[in-house]
């Protein structure tokens, strides 16, 4: 199956796997409210264009 996938499908696949590991590592570590809630907070940022890096004092 994978071998049909185009090279954009393959990459997004893997950082699908990624994301899914991450959220099962966090859920573990903290919950599913806080997962789903740093999860949303990323989105936002993306959505927002702020920075992931750079981020202000207190944050």
């Amino acid at each position: 199956m994978d071998a049909n996938l185009s090279p954009e499908e393959r990459s997004k696949d893997r950082f699908f796997k990624k994301l899914a590991e991450l959220s099962t590592e966090m859920i573990e570590a903290h919950g599913k409210d806080f997962t789903m809630g740093a999860l949303i907070m990323a989105a936002r940022f993306i959505a927002e264009d702020k920075s992931f890096t750079k981020m202000p004092p207190g944050s």
